[in-house]
């Protein structure tokens, strides 16, 4: 085995939550829910409010899932990094900015929106929020599996190179008359890996790879995120 599973998180249409805490969110347009600090962190965060979607999405995803393993709080910064997997990630809110780049020689684009026009932003923010000091990167998918940023993350811990990975996909969907559409489902869910969990009870199971770069669950190969997290469910519900 490479790295237990400790934490799960996600956002999605229906539900946001954690594995072993959650509230389900009943959304009859199929809309995600508009995110807000309180909802994610349980205070105020105006510097939450200035993110774009994409952005609080990934991170609301990340804090869930770091609540649920109890790697939220801490004293000193630790050894961790963060890999996001996307199709579309930021591309919305990179549109509307330009929207505001073309009007008027430029004169209209929007700084706010300028902050957040990369993918890895708020990869940025979890970092500083939790006092991670290992990579972060974002690893743009043609399918919504979210297997590769999975197996680059087991890579970087079979190599020793940090005892925790956070990983997982953020996407809010294709934006509004971009043509090239891909069949998906819309939100974001994190995993915390770790090397050495310090609690074994926290383990939904363990993470290993092949030779040939297929990712293990349980001894068991899995094709995607999502069916990954649907193995891990009937202890999620517990």
């Amino acid at each position: 085995m490479i790295a237990a599973i400790t934490g799960i998180g996600w956002v999605s249409t229906e539900s946001m939550g954690s594995g072993r805490h959650h509230q389900i969110l009943q959304s009859k347009d199929g809309k995600l829910p508009t995110l807000t600090s309180r909802m994610v962190f349980g205070e105020v965060s105006p510097h939450f409010g200035r993110l774009d979607a994409y952005s609080k999405l990934g991170l609301a995803a990340v804090t869930f899932a770091l609540k649920d393993a109890r790697q939220d709080q801490w004293d000193e910064k630790r050894p961790a990094g963060i890999i996001v997997s996307s199709i579309y990630g930021c591309l919305a809110t990179d549109m509307e900015y330009f929207e505001g780049v073309i009007a008027n020689g430029g004169s209209l684009a929007s700084p706010n929106l300028f902050a957040c026009t990369l993918p890895n932003i708020f990869l940025g923010e979890a970092a500083i929020r939790f006092g991670l000091t290992g990579p972060g990167f974002t690893v743009n998918e043609r399918e919504p599996a979210g297997t590769e940023g999975l197996g680059l993350a087991l890579c970087g811990m079979f190599l020793d190179e940090n005892p925790m990975m956070i990983v997982g996909t953020s996407d809010p969907g294709c934006p509004a008359l971009f043509p090239y559409h891909v069949e998906m489902t819309i939100g974001a869910l994190f995993l915390v890996l770790e090397k050495h969990p310090i609690d074994e009870s926290l383990s939904y199971g363990g993470l290993d790879m092949t030779r040939e770069g297929e990712v293990l669950f349980n001894g068991v190969q899995i094709q995607s995120l999502a069916s990954l997290f649907q193995r891990c469910l009937p202890r999620c519900v517990r």
